[in-house]
């Protein structure tokens, strides 16, 4: 792919389209990002093995797009060609859906996070609050916006975002900090653009992006203005340091064979980004000190964000198909306590998808056209993320047996010596190969406890607010009020009439009981 240089030095893939897994590993190469892993500065995180499963993660969601391209593409509004469905602006509930059953299908194909989510979420969020800052503002960030998303649906790049300040002092606001940096925030202004600092914890495939985008992580006052920015830049823009996150048993990936790891393939990534004195254009500064409209994208991004854990659904397939597997290669399918487990995990499975696909296809338009996920059934589907695939896991260990946790290791299984006695005292049924006992062993470690339990359990539970944020969504939106008037009505109480209530029918339950309208296919 060609290169460009633009502000700073920095080296953007520009000319052709990448089109393909292959093509999009290649554009990451060269790009002399700043990277620490384990106490050492990383040459090229492309080839280094413990990088490079994230990696391969997302390249997948550019071969699905080949493969499948009504479910992973669409055709973009601002250029009229066929563009990855993870840039595209929903204008439908159509759109949002689809974008719920490509999730659920990468998951399956890599059993891990896909690292794409949040940049989408990110867009599509932006695409209102842009609009609906310049209507009150008089600003012009919309249009910069949609430029930038033109550009980033031509060369057909991954978008990263970057919500989630280190925060410093919880019981202190940004401005209140003894170091300002300890939320991102603007540290000078110039007639071209602005510089900021800071630090974003965690942030998923931050590496394997071509741009991020910042922005703030929480309600912010007037005395946080300098704290109110949303800005694109590119991930070898100069002054960003990554700080790679450390993951269970990921220095599996870095040994010789592939069975430890149990998925040597696929991996999620997250890492800290510190940046110091980073230059931001004025053409990719999105929001600069609006303060009031701070609160808008964060409550917008996580209700996007929130929903799109159907994911972890993709995810939860899997690790049903490696317990179920691990029964028969035990020779127990048939006991009814097993099928009975199975039963359950599917149960547990798909509530997580009927919440996120509902709150889809209740889907509603904002002003500036694009359409936003029902907020109640979205924190509703991440409340059941934050607790089922803990228990969908748990049943997988138990099929799994306590084997998983006490497997000799492949160099053992490869052993001259030993590798024989392996063999033979680890044998299950006499038609499954050892080897296959222990690799379906080894993928539900990796699962639960492993690499991949980082993305479906521990960030299953933190991951686009903690679980108490979603409860106090859900208590905003519950109207209790209502509730009790058609208790009441019922018990012969003396209430409202039923008119007034019915007068009542405000914010969920109008999306409820909203005429369904014949939509369509997605664009």
């Amino acid at each position: 792919m060609d290169q460009k240089f633009v502000s700073g030095g920095d080296v953007v893939p520009t000319g052709n389209a990448i089109s393909s897994g292959a093509e999009y590993i290649n554009s990451l190469r060269g790009r002399n990002l700043k990277v620490y892993l384990m106490g050492e500065l990383v040459a090229e995180p492309v080839d280094h093995p413990i990088i490079r499963p994230s990696i391969n993660a997302v390249a997948e969601t550019y071969d699905l797009a080949l493969s499948n391209p009504e479910l992973a593409s669409t055709t973009s509004p601002l250029t009229g060609e066929r563009i990855n469905r993870f840039l595209h602006i929903a204008t439908s509930q159509a759109d949002l859906v689809m974008q719920n059953k490509m999730q659920r299908r990468l998951g399956q194909i890599t059993g891990t996070c896909f690292q794409r989510c949040v940049g989408m979420d990110a867009l599509n969020s932006l695409h209102s609050v842009t609009f609906d800052i310049d209507r009150k503002c008089g600003t012009d960030y919309h249009s910069r916006f949609n430029a930038f998303l033109r550009r980033m649906q031509q060369s057909n790049l991954v978008i990263g975002g970057a919500m989630t300040d280190v925060k410093g002092d919880r019981g202190k606001s940004p401005s209140q900090q003894v170091d300002p940096d300890l939320f991102v925030h603007v540290t000078r202004r110039t007639p071209q653009g602005i510089y900021v600092s800071g630090a974003k914890a965690h942030q998923t495939g931050c590496l394997n992006s071509h741009w991020l985008i910042i922005m703030p992580t929480m309600r912010l006052d007037a005395a946080d203005k300098d704290y109110a920015i949303v800005g694109a830049l590119p991930v070898n823009a100069n002054g960003i340091t990554y700080i790679y996150g450390r993951q269970s048993c990921d220095s599996r990936s870095a040994e010789a064979g592939d069975i430890d790891a149990g998925n040597a393939r696929f991996s999620g990534q997250e890492a800290m980004i510190v940046l110091e004195d980073v230059f931001i254009p004025n053409e990719h500064v999105f929001m600069d000190g609006e303060v009031e409209f701070a609160a808008d994208l964060v409550e917008r991004f996580t209700c996007y964000h929130r929903r799109s854990y159907v994911c972890k659904t993709g995810v939860g397939d899997v690790l049903i198909g490696a317990a179920a597997t691990i029964a028969d290669y035990n020779g127990v399918e048939r006991a009814s306590h097993v099928r009975d487990k199975l039963v359950e995990m599917t149960h547990l499975n798909e509530t997580i998808y009927g919440a996120g696909i509902a709150a889809s296809h209740q889907g509603t338009e904002t002003s500036s056209g694009a359409y936003l996920p029902d907020e109640m059934l979205a924190n509703v589907c991440k409340h059941h993320v934050t607790r089922l695939p803990y228990e969908i896991g748990r049943l997988a260990q138990d099929l799994a047996g306590g084997l998983m946790v006490t497997l000799p290791s492949e160099r053992d299984l490869r052993h001259e010596t030993i590798g024989p006695l392996i063999e033979k005292y680890l044998k299950g049924r006499s038609d499954i190969a050892t080897e296959d006992r222990i690799r379906i062993l080894r993928l539900v470690e990796n699962m639960t406890l492993g690499r991949n339990a980082v993305g479906y359990l521990t960030e299953s539970m933190h991951g686009a607010g903690s679980p108490q944020a979603q409860r106090i969504q859900i208590a905003r939106a519950m109207q209790i009020e209502y509730k009790k008037e058609l208790a009441k009505t019922l018990a012969g109480i003396d209430c409202a009439a039923r008119d007034e209530i019915a007068d009542d029918l405000s914010s969920y339950m109008a999306r409820v009981f909203r005429p369904v309208e014949n939509v369509g296919r997605s664009t």
